[in-house]
């Protein structure tokens, strides 16, 4: 087979190695526009993993860049003049240059053509001149620019600046993140030790930064110069030094993140950077590249024709890639945005560096560092004014907010039952409750219960507006005070647009068979074509539903509730006027947030006034409508808190989207978390995390890393009342309260999963 590879990186290099150890016949031939030595970047990062992964392939270039990694287990972060250091991380470098000289050193052997200082032609001309062509030619790739209509490549630019040096000092002993302000803002260096001599020394920064500081007018030694300023205390004397001299201009860059719909066409395959791109911050574009140039190879000579080898790699390699630009956007979104978690305490700081990808999760890093988190665990506790001394989890840590004082950090979110009579709860509402009260959580919520007849979402929904409620909630909040130690938060909400419809596990949010009330909100919009147009509210509309949450709030005082919550999210009647999506008022309750902000915060204020000074008030809020333009996204969430926090709200419950018919979540694990973390970080008010969170790892992560101060669980919650006891039996925190008649039930958990661990020798 007539083979060309266009690009003579590590991919292609592989490639065209992994090529010849199958058929020595190959004609292959490399094609380099740039010289042998030439080369961006310093060094890469490997695992041992990927290095037995290349081994099984060809042990001998394998060995020989074995013997050129330089090895570290820490990673130290300098923050605020503190170096925190922990350990287990397992790392392996290499000189980029290095690895180069190694494949091309074994390419030769092998026989393979190496054409360097070669510019590619147009791929047609190859595509016509050989049988197979790889291109390997980087996130700029000439050969999916010039296919692009049939590869359908999606390039992002990312925000921050970097430029990729070198130095002599030394960071032999941990891959080192140092952070610095400067004059013009935060700067940041990524270093890491490839060789005994020479360390990476990556400078970032944001866009603003690098602007101030004229880092694109400057020439390279300029560049260099100021950066060895910023850095001058970590560097010893020592001086930085670029490789990258082929590149004009000072080479600083911003990263292109690359994802093609497609990854071959006829008998030409993209590969590496070329076809996807994953950040630097989680040292895995080589990887990607190396195995995905193995993959191919194997699959060359495995499969029937060309075009069964190209299915079988674009399926087998699309998902690790995938997964694996899943994790570096997360990290790269992390450093774009790590100014706003430059307040935190380095412990907090270092712990939310770690857990950036979402790939180290918390018990994991007890796994790499237990000394390290343990001490970690220790300062939450200390932090949140815990009487339990040394370590425990974040999750059963106190809460305290006003008077309310909650002890542990786990809330059962509000989850509509449909199981009420004419809005009053019933005995169905009181053994739901109750279960959930007696399983351990800090935070119990009833589900959205409404201010009027008319503000039901269901004829199945609760309310807060006839004296049967009244009598029915104190019953259930009397047992929870007396035979508990949660705590029981009323929310309140109008169900407005979407309003007059069928139970959940009917036809969801479509209007009734039958009997269907009228229904109100901002303006005329309508939940969907087939759901009530509403009526816009008046004045008179407005002051008289206000006046029934003043209500419904003096009704959850009189019934012990110890705090309120008030629903203005998921397209409800409040939500209705926050999200421009439904709002098209002209009045002075249209237009700017502001304006739309005006109602809600009216119906908050009125309530406020009526609810103990002593209780909090927290507001549900839909941070992201999942649109493309148009609604509300997290920035515009950011100013809602900020309105919310100046107006006297103590929590944001921070949910998103069911705002719109036409909203487009993108759905996983912890999904909602980035706009808890992120209003949480940027205005300071307290926030509840939601949003498929299901294990104790995730309440855990997010906590210690200051993504939110309580977590809210759902579905976990239907399916397992005693979900926190359950978790602190799993974890061995054997300090939480259970209901004195299940000691029994406890003991016997918490025996056999002392044996469990014996039997997997985690004790």
């Amino acid at each position: 087979m007539k083979v060309a590879v266009l690009g003579g990186g590590p991919a292609g290099l592989y490639f065209a190695i992994s090529m010849k150890l199958r058929d020595a016949a190959h004609d292959v031939t490399v094609i380099e526009r740039n010289k042998p030595d030439d080369t961006f970047g310093w060094g890469v990062v490997l695992s041992d993993e990927t290095l037995d992964n290349l081994a099984a392939n060809d042990p001998v270039s394998a060995a020989w860049i074995r013997e050129h990694f330089a090895y570290w287990d820490d990673i130290a972060v300098v923050h605020k003049g503190v170096r925190t250091v922990s350990s287990g991380h397992g790392f392996c470098g290499i000189g980029r240059k290095q690895l180069l000289v190694l494949l091309q050193k074994r390419a030769r052997e092998l026989g393979v053509e190496l054409a360097f200082e070669t510019e590619a032609r147009e791929p047609q001309f190859y595509m016509d001149a050989y049988d197979l062509v790889v291109a390997s030619d980087g996130v700029n790739s000439k050969a999916r620019t010039a296919l692009a209509d049939i590869f359908k490549p999606d390039i992002d630019i990312r925000k921050c600046k970097f430029v990729w040096l070198g130095t002599h000092q030394k960071f032999d002993d941990a891959f080192t993140f140092i952070f610095e302000e400067t004059e013009h803002g935060w700067l940041w260096a990524h270093a890491y030790q490839f060789d005994p001599d020479t360390a990476t020394f990556i400078v970032e920064c944001s866009e603003t930064t690098w602007e101030k500081f004229g880092f694109g007018a400057m020439t390279q030694q300029e560049s260099i110069a100021t950066c060895e300023r910023i850095f001058r205390k970590h560097l010893g004397g020592h001086a930085l030094m670029s490789n990258a001299a082929h590149v004009r201009g000072s080479a600083w860059i911003s990263f292109p993140r690359v994802l093609c719909e497609r990854w071959s066409y006829r008998n030409l395959a993209l590969m590496g950077d070329a076809a996807a791109s994953a950040h630097f911050s989680i040292g895995s574009g080589t990887k990607l590249a190396l195995e995905s140039a193995v993959a191919l190879a194997e699959y060359v000579h495995s499969e029937a024709d060309l075009d069964a080898a190209f299915r079988k790699y674009e399926d087998a390699r699309r998902t690790e890639v995938l997964r694996l630009q899943s994790a570096a956007r997360n990290s790269l979104e992390w450093f774009e945005d790590v100014e706003r978690y430059f307040n935190l305490d380095p412990v907090q700081f270092n712990y939310s560096l770690l857990t950036r990808s979402q790939r180290i999760s918390h018990e994991n890093l007890r796994l790499r560092d237990k000394e390290w988190l343990d001490g970690a665990e220790a300062w939450f506790q200390r932090q949140a004014g815990s009487n339990v001394n040394g370590a425990r989890a974040p999750m059963f840590a106190p809460f305290r907010l006003r008077d309310l004082h909650l002890n542990n950090r786990v809330v059962v979110s509000p989850m509509a039952q449909y199981k009420a009579v004419d809005g009053c709860p019933t005995d169905w509402h009181f053994a739901h409750y109750a279960e959930r009260a007696k399983g351990g959580a800090g935070l119990v919520y009833i589900e959205m219960t409404c201010v009027s007849p008319e503000g039901r979402i269901t004829p199945g929904c609760t309310g807060f507006y006839a004296p049967e409620h009244e009598a029915a909630w104190k019953r259930l909040v009397d047992f929870v005070h007396a035979e508990t130690e949660a705590k029981i938060c009323a929310q309140i909400g109008h169900s407005g647009p979407k309003g007059s419809t069928q139970l959940g596990w009917e036809d969801s949010d479509a209007p009734l068979k039958q009997g269907n009330w009228p229904v109100m909100a901002a303006s005329d919009v309508a939940w969907s074509p087939q759901n009530q147009t509403p009526r816009p509210m008046t004045r008179a509309d407005m002051e008289r539903v206000r006046d029934e949450f003043v209500a419904a709030a003096e009704m959850a005082e009189r019934c012990g509730f110890d705090i309120l919550e008030i629903h203005a999210a998921h397209g409800y009647l409040l939500s209705s006027f926050i999200t421009p999506l439904t709002n098209r008022r002209t009045d002075e309750y249209g237009g700017s947030l502001e304006n739309r902000m005006r109602y809600p915060l009216e119906v908050f204020h009125a309530v406020r006034a009526v609810w103990p000074a002593g209780k909090p008030i927290s507001m549900r809020i839909s941070a992201h409508d999942w649109v493309e333009e148009n609604g509300v996204d997290p920035l515009e969430a950011v100013e809602i808190a900020r309105l919310l926090q100046a107006a006297g709200v103590d929590i944001c419950d921070v949910s998103a989207g069911q705002t719109s018919i036409h909203a487009k979540p993108v759905y996983g694990r912890m999904f909602q978390t980035p706009f808890s973390d992120r209003i949480r970080n940027e205005t300071g008010i307290a926030t509840m995390a939601v949003g498929n969170i299901y294990e104790p790892d995730h309440v855990n992560s997010i906590l210690m890393a200051g993504r939110a101060d309580l977590v809210c669980l759902a579905r976990p919650h239907l399916a397992d009342p005693y979900w926190t006891l359950h978790a602190a039996a799993k974890l061995g925190d054997r300090h939480v309260k259970w209901p004195d008649p299940y000691l029994p039930g406890r003991d016997q958990l918490y025996r056999l999963a002392e044996r469990q661990d014996v039997m997997t020798g985690k004790v």
